[in-house]
């Protein structure tokens, strides 16, 4: 199942996309414009009003289109998906598309826009060139020198009258005003994948099938980033911390108020702050104690100083005493001596 829109400027190769992805999976590409010149040629009633509004140089209205589209929808070939090309192309246009596939039971599964500078788009505008028998769109940067000719049926290939850079710079400004707040519009709904849509055809080829197959992801899980001029504030020297959470905080679905955001920021701030005073009144604790412990070391080696001191003083006494013993012992020893010598003459 394959059920997509194509976004993209004109000259972005949705067209040459959608006939890849059409010959590959066989869901039919369904062109607004591609409905409205088959309508008029088979003469439906529905192409006999387009062609009145078209003879009187008017545009064909919505109401038109999507009954083509529902129409076209309803075939047998359409059954397994489709890939819408043109349409929608502003908002009042997708929100009446989305009612209408809701309504026969085929919403969408994906928008896949593909992404291209202005530059190149000039570049294949003005160098395209379309078979007027099959449709297949050539461009003269990539044919052979001198080929002019349809690959599938020979037919000779022609430019279409709007393929002129005054008319190409006329519709891309048509497109950045009305069809670019799709971009927005899908992104919030979930369903748009950007497509890288510069390099070789089989790259591009295989980044889109790569888009249209991957699983849709659910609105409620989709995030839409603001863009940097909408992100930007006057400055102050002063900032709340409320406002600086909700400058920094992406809008998400389910996401609290920018003032909820706020007082949670503040309260964390006031936290770390809580915390990194605790942490030097620790980290000054701690200096205090080795301090203390050093103090302690040094006085108890103080003390052990003036204990082996006070040690050594009784000592030194001591000895002097018992000199002084000595000494006077002496003449009485002496004395001694003499008598037990004349005792025994």
């Amino acid at each position: 199942m394959m059920r997509i829109v194509l976004l993209g400027a004109p000259g972005s190769g949705k067209g040459t996309q959608a006939q890849r992805l059409q010959s590959k999976y066989g869901v039919p590409q369904v062109s607004s414009g591609d409905l409205l010149r088959d309508a008029v040629a088979r003469g439906t009633e529905l192409g006999k009003q387009a062609k009145s509004v078209m003879d009187a140089g008017q545009l064909v209205s919505d109401d038109i289109v999507l009954g083509l589209i529902r129409e076209r929808l309803g075939r047998e070939d359409a059954a397994n998906g489709f890939i819408l090309d043109g349409f929608p192309r502003n908002i009042e246009q997708a929100n009446a598309l989305n009612a209408l596939l809701e309504e026969i039971g085929q919403p969408l599964d994906a928008v896949l826009l593909l992404d291209v500078r202005n530059e190149t788009l000039m570049q294949r505008l003005a160098g395209r060139r379309i078979c007027p028998q099959c449709g297949t769109v050539y461009n003269v940067h990539t044919l052979p020198e001198g080929v002019n000719t349809c690959s599938k049926d020979g037919a000779e290939l022609y430019q279409r009258p709007d393929d002129n850079e005054e008319v190409i710079g006329k519709r891309l400004s048509v497109y950045d005003e009305q069809t670019k707040p799709l971009i927005e519009h899908y992104s919030k709904l979930g369903l748009l994948r950007k497509v890288a849509g510069e390099g070789e055809l089989e790259e591009v080829s295989e980044r889109m099938e790569a888009a249209a197959l991957a699983k849709p992801v659910p609105a409620s899980k989709v995030k839409v980033t603001r863009s940097s001029a909408s992100r930007k504030a006057p400055s102050s020297k002063k900032k709340s911390a409320g406002g600086a959470a909700a400058k920094s905080a992406k809008p998400a679905a389910k996401q609290g108020s920018a003032k909820q955001a706020g007082k949670k920021a503040a309260g964390k701030k006031a936290a770390g702050k809580k915390a990194a005073a605790k942490g030097k009144a620790a980290g000054k604790r701690k200096a205090a104690g080795k301090s203390a412990a050093k103090s302690k070391v040094a006085k108890k080696a103080a003390r052990g100083k003036v204990a082996k001191k006070s040690s050594k003083r009784p000592a030194a006494r001591r000895v002097a005493k018992k000199a002084a013993r000595k000494v006077a012992r002496r003449p009485a020893k002496a004395a001694r001596r003499g008598g037990k010598a004349r005792a025994k003459k």
